[in-house]
């Protein structure tokens, strides 16, 4: 029965795709998927980000994201700065060397989705990103109707 389920069909497939991009980026990139997916968030920015709203953009816990990115501040690839309006907050960002690696990860990436999407026909396309819009638009609303 859970098999059959929607929600579990969907993190079946979406747990294949991230554990494909895993292998990929840790062989080419030698990053592993949480540290990927930060890089592209600060790489995608159009300002600074905070810690706070990096955890949340990437879905997870402030102090895992913490440690993802101590990692990666470690490595040089990210930036803290510290935030003039918030002593406790920092501004985080790429490095030069971080926004080289995020260039050859999203290159990385954009072939991957290309691969995805490729077996795909036009029409299968435009109903599978029909679907998943109206699928997130009622995820939402059952959110929002659980909060009351």
């Amino acid at each position: 029965m859970i098999r059959e389920l929607l929600s579990y069909r969907l993190h079946e497939v979406a747990n294949l795709l991230s554990r494909g991009a895993e292998l990929r980026y840790r062989r080419e990139f030698g990053v592993s998927l949480w540290e990927w997916r930060t890089l592209a968030l600060l790489g995608a920015a159009a300002e600074p980000l905070s810690l706070n709203d990096l955890a949340h953009d990437a879905g997870i816990h402030k102090s895992q994201m913490s440690r993802v990115v101590s990692g990666l501040a470690k490595r040089r690839l990210v930036v803290r700065d510290a935030n003039s309006q918030d002593a406790r907050g920092v501004h985080l960002t790429l490095s030069r060397t971080g926004r080289k690696l995020y260039s050859g990860l999203i290159e990385a990436a954009s072939q991957r989705d290309r691969a995805f999407r490729g077996c795909l026909t036009r029409d299968e396309k435009e109903a599978f990103d029909s679907a998943l819009a109206k699928l997130a638009g009622q995820a939402r609303a059952f959110i929002q109707q659980e909060k009351k």
